[in-house]
């Protein structure tokens, strides 16, 4: 093992002996998980979008994982100060392109929330979430400076960027952006009254989603008076997770992914337990519960303020909209369109979640004075 490091360049051995390895090993174990699932449900993905190579999802979504896995090692590589200048750069280009979305997006699903790169779909939105986590830790950071505008800057973006998820409509996003800027606000030092503020603030603004957008008004009113037809997507997700029982129907044996038109995508969590178990679900929430074990109690060791409220954000940002695609699944939630990080195919997703993570560890890479 030594003498295979030494053969590494330099950036990578130090990169080998001060970056977090159990969070690299976890971010890898969920992208391989991802990998196994994509390759079971990709045949019923494909027939149901009328394509006639069965593993076309699969193929796809190796290619995403594998410059995902590039991407999150090239960016773990920086140090702070370079990966916060990244996020804030990644945060400007993609508030820019949701801006061009509004005149010239690739509209489908009644959501204009894509911009057409050749057969690749990009949304800006993935990328959007960690720019600004990073981007406000750093402004909360200098908040308390005499007479800094910063307060009101990371506000004023945080707005901007609501306002532009609901035009397109997207809500799921708005609610996890929503809820990462609180925690990343309330850490910073505010007082319960302005997060009571914020959370107030929070419902009204799902109530007037509620009423002047009328795709949120049907998904909730479904959620909350079911059919009990059994059509719906939640209730097929369901039935495969009924079905699974402990040790799963076995590799390929699943049904439910050839009639869940989204089985692939965001109800990946549901494929994995038919065809897995019970067992599987308790392997993928404990990999989740690892990063956010990890990330938190890393945190609260760093030394700088900037630093330590990135990464939090960062953390919760991805426990989060795990634990959102999760409540989905087991219909505790609305549907929310909102995929497992890691695991659900997408290249828009998996890239975005891979810098998230490439940013998770950069920030928490071991140097001199960084910790406690």
């Amino acid at each position: 093992m030594m003498g295979r490091l030494q053969q590494l360049p330099a950036a990578l051995r130090d990169w080998w002996w001060s970056v977090d390895r159990l969070l690299v090993f976890t971010f890898g174990g969920l992208i391989a998980i991802g990998l196994i699932l994509s390759l079971a449900a990709s045949p019923g993905a494909a027939a149901s979008n009328h394509i006639s190579e069965p593993f076309y999802f699969f193929f796809r979504h190796s290619v995403f994982a594998t410059a995902g896995l590039i991407v999150m090692v090239m960016v773990s590589l920086a140090d702070p100060i370079n990966a916060r200048r990244f996020a804030n750069l990644m945060f400007i280009g993609a508030i820019l392109v949701m801006v061009y979305i509004i005149f010239a997006g690739h509209e489908a699903k009644g959501a204009q929330r894509w911009v057409r790169v050749g057969s690749f779909s990009l949304q800006p939105s993935e990328f959007l979430k960690p720019g600004l986590i990073v981007t406000i830790a750093w402004l909360f950071s200098r908040a308390k400076t005499k007479g800094s505008p910063a307060m009101v800057l990371a506000f004023l973006i945080f707005g901007t960027s609501i306002a532009l998820l609901m035009k397109q409509p997207d809500l799921g996003q708005s609610i996890l952006i929503t809820a990462s800027f609180g925690l990343v606000f309330f850490l910073s030092g505010m007082s319960w009254f302005w997060i009571i503020g914020l959370g107030l603030l929070s419902v009204g603004g799902v109530y007037a989603a509620y009423l002047f957008f009328p795709y949120v008004a049907v998904r909730m009113n479904q959620f909350l008076s079911p059919t009990g037809d059994g059509n719906s997507q939640t209730d097929r997700a369901m039935d495969a997770l009924t079905g699974g029982g402990i040790f799963g129907r076995g590799p390929g044996e699943g049904v439910i992914k050839r009639i869940l038109p989204e089985a692939h995508t965001d109800y990946i969590f549901s494929v994995a337990v038919e065809e897995f178990g019970t067992l599987a679900a308790l392997v993928i929430i404990g990999l989740f519960s690892t990063i956010l074990f990890r990330g938190f109690s890393k945190a609260l060791r760093l030394t700088n303020q900037t630093d330590q409220l990135a990464v939090a954000g960062l953390t919760v940002l991805i426990g989060l909209q795990a634990a959102i695609n999760i409540a989905v699944n087991l219909h505790i939630s609305p549907p929310e369109g909102m995929t497992l990080p890691f695991l659900s195919y997408g290249g828009s997703s998996m890239l975005a979640m891979c810098l998230t993570a490439g940013l998770l560890l950069a920030f928490t890479r071991r140097r001199p004075g960084a910790f406690e």
